[in-house]
């Protein structure tokens, strides 16, 4: 049998027909949006660390690489760690190494001690978002799309709020205003004393019985596709997650700035189609994900990237009247499919839910600060204008998704 002919089988996938603990799915996705939310400080102080500390436009991207290398690649490497033995008290260790990066990026006095604070900051995020996945796991009964999609909103509501604290708490504070993240991982720590109970709970209750029935689901899915077909499809699906990452790591981190020096616009106003696009993604998040139990995970990851591509060619050549409709309506797209990526990733891996989220939204997600090096450093030898036209084509390689194999919803 061909490669072709295997990849066109449909993933099969093992549904429980428990309900969804809505209380849990509810509080662990709090928890992401303020861990996600400690994570935005990072990005917010960028304009005020240009100008506090003298930073160029090269050693921002290397502060979002350093932020996405330890945030985000470490993460399958804890999910491979917590596949074979859950820890649920390293959810509010985590919460404790944020805190810390926290006082830390308050303080920094240079560029090397700010990176340390990133360190811990993304440290933090890297021990919590595979344990916090499998806890959705377990609370979200037959409705994964649906589960996933209330977990990653806290964490994109998160990731929103940056272009806020940057016009409320960072233009008037400065950089000392990054103390008051410290809160955020006091509140976290707070949710996290009632979800770990429960969670561990789960793990002794259902955990062997759990890994049981991921091990038949993995080998039933190996036999319907092949190890080399689910490796493929692996492959691809990290293509298209790539190519949104890099794209995203441009606007979040260089958007702004372009929208200063071309546009003529304020710090306070560059910050607000940043905050439309973030605050549009939430929405395409929670929709996608609710959306992909319906119709299938393939056919949304292909919605989003064939919708988003077109917008993100003519972005940079828009008025600015059209900037603002435009980037909402990309949020909302380019995002419908961040939950549908990881829910599609744990249906190819059920037997590794851990390294499967950790792929998805950790290395996959790290690699795209990659880009933030990149485009950074482009944007010192050539222009900020001539990067937002480059890093526009970049949605345009997810269209590999075309040859990614059918779900069961297909």
């Amino acid at each position: 049998m061909s490669n072709a002919d295997t990849l066109s089988k449909p993933i099969k996938t093992v549904d429980s027909k428990n309900k969804a603990l809505f209380g849990i799915l509810f509080a662990i996705s709090g928890v992401h949006l303020l861990n996600d939310s400690m994570q935005s400080v990072v990005a917010a102080l960028f304009p005020i660390f240009e100008q506090s500390l003298g930073l160029t436009f090269g050693q921002i991207g290397w502060i979002t690489f350093t932020l996405y290398m330890t945030s985000s690649v470490l993460q399958p490497v804890i999910g491979i760690l917590s596949d074979k033995k859950p820890a649920p008290w390293m959810l509010i260790a985590g919460m404790c190494c944020s805190m810390a990066g926290m006082a830390g990026l308050a303080y920094a006095p240079n560029f090397w001690t700010l990176l340390l604070a990133v360190v811990f900051v993304g440290f933090g995020s890297a021990v919590f978002h595979p344990e916090g996945s499998r806890v959705v796991y377990f609370a979200a009964g037959g409705r994964r799309g649906l589960a996933q999609s209330i977990y990653q909103v806290g964490g994109n509501f998160g990731q929103a709020l940056a272009p806020l604290m940057t016009i409320f708490i960072f233009v008037p504070l400065g950089q000392r205003g990054a103390v008051w993240g410290t809160l955020l991982a006091l509140a976290g720590i707070m949710l996290l004393l009632r979800i770990v109970p429960w969670y561990a709970a789960e793990l002794a209750a259902k955990g062997l019985a759990d890994r049981k029935a991921k091990q038949s689901g993995a080998a039933a899915n190996a036999d319907a596709l092949g190890t080399k077909a689910v490796a493929i499809a692996l492959v691809l699906l990290l293509v298209m997650v790539f190519a949104r990452s890099w794209y995203a790591a441009g606007i979040t981190s260089f958007y702004q700035f372009y929208l200063q020096r071309d546009y003529g616009l304020s710090i306070g106003a560059a910050q607000v189609p940043l905050f439309l696009f973030m605050v549009a993604g939430v929405a395409g998040t929670f929709f996608g994900g609710t959306l992909s139990d319906r119709f299938g995970r393939k056919r949304m990851l292909l919605f989003s990237i064939a919708g988003a591509a077109p917008l993100t060619v003519i972005l940079p050549h828009l008025p600015i009247f059209w900037v603002y409709p435009v980037i909402t309506l990309l949020g909302l797209i380019l995002q419908s499919s961040f939950s549908v990526s990881v829910v599609y990733a744990q249906e190819l891996m059920p037997g590794k839910v851990g390294m499967a989220s950790g792929l998805i939204t950790g290395l996959a997600f790290g690699m795209g600060g990659l880009g933030a090096i990149v485009l950074g450093t482009a944007a010192d030898h050539y222009s900020i204008a001539q990067v937002m036209y480059a890093s526009s084509v970049l949605p345009l390689l997810g269209l590999f998704g075309i040859l990614l194999p059918k779900d069961r919803r297909d």
